[in-house]
């Protein structure tokens, strides 16, 4: 049973920093691309940042400088370390899991950021 479980988000004031974490289980992690998506309320699901099994990464405009993705694989778990937050960054971040035709999403983690 392939399961992606984020954990990390919260409430967090403005400037302020987080560590999003996803561990994988079930897939082959080693050949999986992984990748951070949010969604905010009335808005569509879009991409944060994401990591090539080989290390290549890939962000956002509107996170590019203030976050870092990472993968370590002999704990199977990508992190989203995000710095310097704003209110717009508020959403529920989704860990994602890609590798050919198959994809796999995570349930979600709230992030909040309002003083």
């Amino acid at each position: 049973q392939v399961q992606l479980v984020e954990s990390g988000g919260g409430l967090v004031q403005p400037g302020g920093s987080l560590r999003l974490s996803c561990a994988a289980s079930g897939i082959n992690f080693r050949i999986y691309t992984m990748g951070w998506y949010r969604q905010a309320p009335g808005k569509q699901r879009e991409l944060v940042a994401y990591i090539s099994v080989g290390g290549t990464t890939n962000y956002a405009d509107s996170v590019k400088g203030r976050s870092t993705i990472s993968r370590d694989f002999a704990k199977n778990t990508v992190y989203l370390q995000m710095n310097s937050l704003k209110p717009e960054d508020t959403a529920v971040y989704y860990c994602n899991a890609a590798s050919g035709n198959r994809g796999y999403w995570g349930q979600g983690t709230q992030v909040t950021v309002s003083s």
